[in-house]
């Protein structure tokens, strides 16, 4: 048995050198952004229809989170091939953000596919540092099978935080002077494939 388990791991060990020479050169990850997207753009279409109905049921919502303009302004983190597009409200206005340079070819036949839509920009960067997109400046973000491959899940919430708009509500109410301040998440689904992150300041005054 001992040696039945040697020579799988030698067998392993010979397939593997190959990958471990190119990352030896620095060459595997080039070779893996070059084609992960092209692999992600046949997935997603797979996904897309097992996945169609949960996804208008998470995405339905977003039109009510729309700033004084009317329409909504997105900021998708991890955008991969533009796989979500479908499901976004018309004439919403989409920021794309994802590490790998190599999705934009994607995402332009993606926004072709999807004219309702207006894309804004594609920006490359990662979650944990969105500094190409200033403060308060988006109604939503949208993050798919994201999270679960983040260095760090609590930096990127800090910089969701930052990047969306605070929506500042007054509810008069009469009888009493007060004021709360209150901060708010709502996630479209907790524990599932994509999340809604929009974070609300709320500020009542009564008199």
């Amino acid at each position: 048995m001992a040696f039945v388990v040697f020579v799988l791991q030698l067998a392993i060990s010979i397939l593997l050198l190959p990958v471990h020479l190119l990352n030896f050169l620095g060459l595997w990850s080039w070779i893996c952004k070059m084609w992960f997207p092209c692999f992600l753009s046949r997935f997603t279409v797979i996904y897309n229809k097992q996945m169609a109905s949960k996804k208008r049921e998470l995405f339905s919502n977003l039109q009510e989170f729309a700033g004084p303009s009317g329409k909504l302004s997105l900021l998708e983190l991890g955008c991969g091939t533009g796989a979500n597009f479908k499901f976004y409200p018309p004439e919403c206005r989409v920021t794309c953000i994802d590490p790998n340079p190599n999705f934009e070819k994607y995402l332009v036949q993606s926004i072709a596919e999807n004219r309702h839509l207006q894309f804004e920009r594609f920006l490359v960067g990662v979650g944990e540092n969105m500094h190409q997109v200033a403060d308060g400046t988006v109604d939503a973000v949208v993050c798919t099978l994201v999270l679960c491959s983040v260095r760090n899940q609590e930096q990127v919430l800090r910089e969701v935080r930052r990047v969306l708009r605070p929506a500042v509500l007054f509810y008069p109410s009469p009888g009493t002077a007060a004021s709360r301040l209150s901060f708010t998440c709502s996630c479209g689904q907790r524990h599932g494939p994509a999340s809604v992150f929009n974070y609300r300041t709320d500020t009542e005054f009564k008199s």
